[in-house]
């Protein structure tokens, strides 16, 4: 049974970083496409970014495209979103998500294309 657990979630000033990590268990980052999705009040939930499983490569959202990285740790079977220079529109609840092996790259930002999902953590971004 694959679980995803997110953390680092919390308060934070527009312009600053904040740190966010899922950690897996019952599988390995390595072994799927991981993703972070976000979804505010009143808002659909919309992708941010995805690193692959194998030789990772990463997508990013138009929106947090040169503000936020995704990266994996597979000694410690975690993969991260660094967030910098968040705007009070990054405000959100943030998830993550997991599909065993690949998803085409096209694919990417679809909500269904991912099989596990973490419960998600807010961020709030002040103003």
């Amino acid at each position: 049974q694959v679980q995803l657990l997110e953390s680092g979630g919390g308060l934070v000033q527009a312009g600053g970083p904040l740190r966010l990590t899922c950690a897996v268990s019952g599988s390995h980052v390595t072994l799927m496409t991981m993703g972070w999705f976000r979804q505010s009040p009143g808002k659909e939930r919309e992708f941010v970014a995805s690193i692959t499983y194998g030789t990772p490569t990463t997508y990013y959202a138009d929106s947090v495209k040169g503000r936020f990285t995704t990266s994996r740790d597979s000694a410690k079977s975690m993969v991260y979103l660094q967030m910098n220079s968040l705007k009070p529109d990054d405000t959100a609840v943030y998830y993550c998500a997991a599909k065993p092996g690949g998803i085409l790259p096209e694919n990417m930002g679809l909500e269904p294309e991912y099989r596990y999902w973490g419960q998600g953590t807010q961020v709030t971004v002040s103003s």
